[in-house]
């Protein structure tokens, strides 16, 4: 195969780095293993990327980075939109308002909250009523203006989302208190398997690191897995109330 026009998966990491700082080879390697990329082969067996690998790659750590979601979860979008069943008004299973891609400028300053319309599209007073219920911290200029994390931004536009279903920043206080139980949970079990892996006070070198956060990639895709039964499970009697016949009525995605 000629290779011109594809890069190996080291130039592909040194290429996505300065985006994606944690980005390794390991990693590369991890989602290749989770059939979410799947790169060429030369006869000698070495990875091949083409433009197309790179930015599907590209997309995966963005969903990951911004929008917090699980390995499965994005391969299932991903495939959804290649075979074109992504529901109409979507971008790769996800609303149009959600697609925005916010630039490592935007993402890395602070933010007036007073901009947050013209930046997120949700209303000023929807914003502190997030950072009221814990979703998000608002941090304080020294002329006393209210300011938003730019890493908040795409979470301010999911919960926005949101509320066109009737789901408020007052309902969502729920998930801030789950989430601390969640973390201490997963901290706990990190713990445990640093200690199958040579001890808590071994030194954490990149494999290491890069071993955690598969660790946590693959602790919230199964955790997720789990809260979705549970609530599918209790949605059933709805489902059956509102005469929703289970797998054929129900919406896309389900």
């Amino acid at each position: 195969m000629p290779d011109a026009g594809y890069l190996t998966i080291g130039k592909v990491v040194k290429r996505l780095q300065q985006r994606y700082p944690d980005l390794s080879v390991s990693k590369v390697r991890y989602l290749e293993d989770e059939g979410l990329i799947t790169p060429a082969r030369t006869p000698g067996g070495y990875r091949l990327y083409s433009q197309h690998d790179i930015n599907r790659l590209e997309t995966i750590l963005h969903l990951q980075k911004t929008r917090f979601l699980p390995l499965q979860v994005i391969k299932e979008e991903l495939e959804r939109g290649e075979s074109g069943t992504s529901p109409a008004g979507t971008v790769s299973g996800l609303p149009v308002g959600l697609a925005q891609q916010d630039d490592d400028e935007t993402t890395n300053r602070l933010h007036p909250i007073d901009r947050m319309p013209e930046i997120t599209g949700a209303p000023v007073s929807f914003v502190r009523q997030l950072a009221e219920v814990g979703v998000i911290p608002l941090k304080r200029s020294p002329h006393g203006r209210d300011l938003v994390d730019g890493h908040d931004l795409q979470l301010i536009r999911v919960c926005h989302e949101l509320s066109r279903f009737g789901i408020g920043p007052r309902n969502l206080r729920q998930y801030v208190t789950a989430s601390n139980r969640e973390s201490a949970m997963f901290e706990q079990a990190l713990v445990v398997y640093a200690r199958k892996g040579g001890g808590v006070e071994a030194e954490l070198t990149d494999e290491r690191r890069e071993r955690f956060v598969q660790a946590c990639d693959q602790m919230l895709a199964l955790t997720n897995q789990v809260r979705d039964a549970l609530i599918r499970r209790q949605l059933d009697t709805t489902y059956k109330e509102m005469g929703v016949r289970q797998g054929i009525d129900r919406p896309a995605g389900d």
